[in-house]
């Protein structure tokens, strides 16, 4: 659910990593910017800024644990019924 209001600080990068995958429009929209990119460029900048987080542009926010949580190529290793262990 988009914010109704800009967020700032910690949250608007909280939001914005969680969208960054989807891309600027939809993380801003999503961050309470609607269409104003530019601002919630400035924005997510200084917040990155002031939590000395070293990010160029909104996919440096995506983590490692993201790129795997997103391939889900993993293989489930569990036994056939509760009695076969």
């Amino acid at each position: 659910m988009a914010s109704p209001t800009p967020l700032n600080g910690t949250e608007l990068v909280d939001c914005a990593r969680a969208n960054a995958q989807q891309g600027i429009e939809t993380a801003a929209y999503q961050c309470g910017y609607g269409q104003d990119l530019n601002k919630f460029a400035k924005e997510l900048r200084q917040a990155c800024e002031d939590m000395n987080l070293q990010v160029k542009e909104l996919s440096g926010l995506i983590t490692d644990q993201d790129m795997i949580l997103q391939l889900g190529t993993g293989e489930i290793v569990a036994p056939d019924t509760e009695s076969e262990l």
